[in-house]
């Protein structure tokens, strides 16, 4: 595990949680000497929290959310997070501490600076049509009514931005079981157009998508399952900014990965996965073949 001093756990809710307070503190535009001053606490204190180097009292996590002036929403969610940060290891399962729509992951997404992506069964979130997203979240919860689908839907899509973002577009490199394909999520038309909207994507030169085919046979995408891999900037030193942290997404919660040996592990099951699928442009030929099979 990477960490400073003495702190132990995962790094994912320290980061995060520094991520957002410092958010705040941006927000309501105090300086790291006034916020200090504020909360009688020294600027390195500040420093060391906002860098994810330190867990945190939730407490202290409501005295800082207080200052910054931040709702009673994110203050009890920013505190549930702090409780994480003193974990040895972190599960976060949905709704539990963390509330609806304060997605953790969408702020490693936004950070990262190469995204690896296997999906076996469904097309990665990032890449997903609105009609096939509704479909899914439909599903997930039949309960929700139309307002919240579409709410969901519409955060989904809003973040295929950073695909196309001028400044520091990640890398995304994903590779898709067959199945994925081969499976009509919501139909034939809704599916068509989904695998077409996944060869428009193959065209950006940031965002690579492979398909590995049946005939692989078994390859290491079976074994691990679904997982993304994030990578982070570098310093000008080539100092990693935020260690590689891995997602996995289970049926209940969600788990974050972070220690060098799992990330070698997926590291080394990502590049495995990728030597059996077929190249960029036979991916593309199999994903057109198929649009075309479902508008038949």
């Amino acid at each position: 595990m990477r960490a400073t001093g003495t702190t132990t756990g995962s790094t994912v809710p320290r980061r995060q949680l520094g991520r957002h307070l410092r958010e705040l503190r941006n927000a309501s535009r105090l300086t790291v000497r006034a916020a200090a001053k504020h909360l009688e606490w020294s600027e390195p204190k500040i420093w060391r929290i906002e860098t994810g180097q330190t867990s945190l009292r939730s407490l202290d996590v409501e005295a800082m959310c207080k200052v910054y002036g931040a709702d009673g929403e994110l203050t009890q969610a920013l505190m549930g997070l702090a409780k994480e940060t003193k974990g040895r290891g972190w599960w976060h399962a949905y709704g539990d501490v963390i509330p609806d729509g304060f997605d953790l992951y969408i702020g490693l997404e936004e950070a990262a600076e190469r995204l690896s992506w296997y999906e076996a069964e469904l097309v990665p979130g990032l890449l997903q049509t609105p009609d096939y997203a509704r479909v899914l979240i439909k599903r997930s919860d039949p309960g929700r009514d139309d307002a919240e689908v579409e709410r969901r839907a519409h955060v989904r899509i809003t973040r295929q931005a950073l695909l196309t973002r001028v400044t520091a577009a990640p890398q995304v490199d994903v590779a898709l079981n067959e199945a994925v394909l081969r499976r009509p999520v919501g139909g034939d038309k809704v599916m068509a157009e989904q695998l077409e909207h996944l060869v428009h994507f193959n065209e950006l030169d940031n965002v690579s998508i492979r398909v590995v085919p049946y005939a692989a046979g078994l390859h290491d995408g079976i074994m691990s399952g679904p997982f993304i891999m994030m990578h982070f900037p570098t310093t000008g030193d080539g100092r990693e900014t935020e260690p590689p942290t891995v997602y996995v997404e289970g049926f209940t919660g969600a788990l974050y990965l972070d220690k060098p040996n799992e990330i070698e592990r997926y590291d080394g099951a990502f590049t495995s996965i990728q030597g059996s699928a077929l190249d960029e442009a036979g991916s593309t030929s199999l994903l057109k073949q198929a649009a075309k099979e479902l508008s038949k």
